[in-house]
């Protein structure tokens, strides 16, 4: 069991890159808890993240994200995965700047069988493959420099991913 009192890693990365999924599974292996902010937000604000960009827009649901994401990493000792567009505030640059933060890293291909672009993400509502394309243009540079790691997660199974994550954090150690 790992003990810390800071987050162990901390993920970033564009939609369907597995921040969710590959947390949860890395947060079991390593025996420390998962804390996902976006998921942390809905239960706070007890409706969707969708719902928030309907009814108080974009710039409400940043707030919230950057308060909720700034809470995590000074507060959870476990895996932290934020969500997509939070690396993108400065505010939340400066707060990673000496955590662990590994980037997910995932094609287009990989990410729609993930994410389904159901419209069920706001930024991806309208033409979704194009969004998230313009979307990961924009935001590459912003993962790439906060990024501790950067771990390619295409073609890749759950266990295959975190396997590397757990690899790299050792060596980080």
């Amino acid at each position: 069991m790992v003990t810390a009192t800071r987050p162990v890693a901390v993920l970033v990365g564009p939609p369907g890159s597995g921040k969710s999924t590959i947390g949860a599974a890395l947060a079991a292996t390593l025996g420390v808890d998962f804390h996902d902010t976006d998921a942390a937000i809905e239960s706070q604000q007890g409706c969707s993240i969708s719902d928030i960009f309907v009814l108080e827009g974009e710039p409400a649901f940043r707030a919230l994200e950057r308060a909720e994401v700034a809470r995590a990493v000074g507060a959870e000792s476990g895996v932290v995965a934020l969500g997509g567009g939070a690396p993108m505030e400065p505010a939340t640059q400066e707060v990673l700047g000496d955590h662990v933060v590994v980037f997910l890293d995932v094609g287009i291909a990989d990410a729609a069988k993930r994410v389904g672009f159901d419209g069920s993400r706001p930024l991806l509502a309208i033409n979704p493959r194009a969004a998230w394309t313009k979307l990961m243009n924009e935001r590459r540079p912003t993962y790439e420099r906060v990024a501790t790691h950067r771990i390619d997660t295409a073609g890749r199974s759950v266990d295959d991913v975190v396997a590397d994550i757990v690899e790299r954090l050792g060596a980080s150690s």
